[in-house]
């Protein structure tokens, strides 16, 4: 991906060949913050079970490593 302004709440999918961080390879983030040299985000983690919701896992991304694909209804930030 260019660079190009993204906003908080668009979600990009993580090249799996390009990422650093292989255990996130070909996941959905939501982007929380953008910089000159890519975005801040979160892939939202499962609960322990069906009644409890789950954590986000933060990530910095370099523009290389992403692709744009849609936009968030809702944000856990």
């Amino acid at each position: 991906m260019q660079k190009r302004e993204l906003e908080p709440g668009d979600l990009v999918q993580l090249n799996p060949e390009l990422i650093g961080n292989k255990a996130f390879a070909g996941c959905i983030l939501v982007v929380t913050a953008t910089y000159d040299w890519g975005v801040q985000g979160y892939v939202q983690a499962l609960g322990e079970a069906r009644d409890q919701p789950g954590g986000q896992a933060y990530l910095r991304v370099q523009w290389p490593e992403m692709e744009l694909v849609g936009r968030a209804e809702w944000m856990n930030v």
